[in-house]
């Protein structure tokens, strides 16, 4: 296998059995990960759908079956790659790690000029969450809808919209359910930082900033993420959406990014103890020590 571009290991809370049923039940897939499934081991493993980067028909070929491993060949854009999914019993459940290989640069992500294939790693980041939540019978978190020009979503999420806010403008509590390193000034005009100030020493700005409300960072490129939370029953509707981008071509890359974030703060507010599904992550060319993982 070619060495992958891509590593995530997480934690289910299921027996390796029940969590190798999800990951090949067509009925359970068209839950967690794609609009459209259909499976047939050891020859066929395909999902496509509007959830899926490329995804107007499928593109997998299958290319290994074992009781604890599939691995399939995926082409997105022209470009085929190997994933693969890899099973390993823990004293917690199932340990899950993905691996894909062949991905863009981070450069190439960053810059917005990947194509479909620059959303692959959030797009696995955000699948990989909603699996473990698929198997705790929680909620899932929105999938990015690689059709629409709208990138817009809303979670309700067990906690008071006030720690919610303060839990999204908290640097050092950013970093525990997001996964990545983030400097912050929390404030009216403050900035905003994925990576830090170093990496990023403008940032984006707080062009909206209502404590327990909402919020809006504008970024160096015009482009706009909002959040607004409204409280009910001790509970918070949050609902995020990005704007001022190309229509012809939505940032999926960073929706996507966001979206798994929510997965993220969803657990962080709702699950006690030690919330973070994540054991390893690692994204070729990402620069050391923004990726974060909360223990």
């Amino acid at each position: 296998m070619t060495e992958p571009d891509l590593l995530l290991t997480a934690i289910v809370p299921t027996p390796l059995k029940e969590t190798y049923q999800a990951l090949t039940d067509p009925a359970a897939l068209r839950v967690w990960l794609a609009e459209h499934a259909e499976v047939d081991l050891p020859g066929r493993y395909e999902f496509w759908g509007r959830y899926t980067p490329d995804g107007a028909e499928p593109h997998q070929r299958v290319l290994h079956v074992d009781e604890h491993t599939i691995r399939f060949a995926w082409t997105v854009d022209g470009v085929e790659a190997t994933v693969q999914y890899e099973l390993a019993e823990d004293d917690d459940g199932t340990l899950v790690t993905l691996t894909h290989s062949d991905l863009p640069s981070f450069e190439e992500v960053i810059a917005d000029q990947a194509g479909a294939r620059g959303a692959l790693q959030t797009f696995w980041s955000l699948a990989i969450a909603n699996l473990a939540d698929y198997l705790a019978g929680r909620e899932l978190t929105p999938m990015v809808d690689f059709t629409s020009g709208e990138l817009r979503a809303s979670v309700v999420i067990d906690a008071a919209p006030e720690e919610v806010f303060d839990s999204m403008i908290q640097p050092e509590v950013f970093r525990k359910w997001f996964g990545a390193k983030v400097d912050i000034e929390p404030r009216l005009g403050g900035r905003f930082a994925m990576g830090g100030f170093e990496l990023d020493p403008g940032g984006a700005k707080f062009v909206e900033f209502e404590p327990g409300r909402k919020a809006a960072l504008l970024f160096a490129d015009g482009e706009t993420t909002s959040w607004e939370l409204e409280g009910s029953g001790g509970k918070t509707r949050l609902t995020m959406w990005h704007s001022g981008f190309d229509p012809d071509n939505p940032p999926y890359a960073a929706w996507g990014g966001w979206l798994g974030g929510i997965a993220g703060l969803r657990r962080y507010h709702e699950l006690p103890g030690r919330h973070s599904i994540w054991r390893r992550t690692e994204i070729a060319g990402v620069p050391e020590g923004m990726l974060t993982i909360d223990q």
